[in-house]
């Protein structure tokens, strides 16, 4: 057993995405982190997934138009809403798109196509934190709107699996409470009755 394995997962949490600074992963870190991100459970060898990398100027791109897109779903909104909108990807210095990229198989279903992107979503968080950064994945509203998905990159068919933001995280990420895992587990007894 890889105790040090089992002691950081373990130990993971996520880190407030406003306290996630530069420096973000380097270009070469962001590639180990793709690689690492693409060893899931892929049945059928399909790749139904892919990565978007936001960094430097497109993030605040992307903010003025989901703000724009905010207020045409909603109608005028308060300056603090705006700004709001505004910062979504820039708060940390790097943020990747895990997208679900549907492919045509007759004997591999869409949904465990979609739990792949999920791992991947996972995965990609595990390397960002193994590789000292802080992370944490989100989807938000744009992730449900068409023309949202449309503004940050994502092809009509495609849907968002989620948002990792990453950066450099100083400070210690708060504890939440978590499932007690006596509680999530037991032992098969047969057909469910109801």
């Amino acid at each position: 057993m890889n105790a040090t394995v089992i002691d950081f997962l373990l130990s993971r949490k996520s880190a407030p995405i406003p306290e996630l600074h530069e420096p973000a992963p380097s270009d070469e870190e962001i590639a180990t982190l793709i690689r690492v991100a693409s060893r899931v459970p892929d049945h059928g060898r399909l790749a139904p997934w892919r990565f978007i990398i936001y960094r430097g100027d497109a993030r605040f791109k992307i903010g003025a138009l989901l703000a724009k897109r905010a207020e045409e779903r909603e109608g005028p909104l308060a300056e603090a809403r705006v700004e709001q909108e505004k910062a979504r990807f820039a708060r940390a210095p790097l943020v990747v798109g895990v997208v679900h990229c549907p492919r045509d198989n007759p004997k591999i279903p869409q949904w465990e196509m979609l739990l792949s992107g999920a791992a991947a979503a996972m995965n990609l968080v595990i390397a960002a934190n193994a590789l000292g950064f802080g992370s944490n994945w989100i989807t938000n509203w744009y992730s449900d709107d068409e023309e949202g998905r449309r503004i940050l990159g994502l092809a009509p068919q495609e849907r968002v699996v989620g948002f990792v933001h990453i950066g450099t995280f100083s400070g210690d990420a708060p504890e939440r409470p978590r499932p007690d895992p006596e509680t999530l587990a037991s032992e098969y007894s047969g057909p469910w009755s109801g």
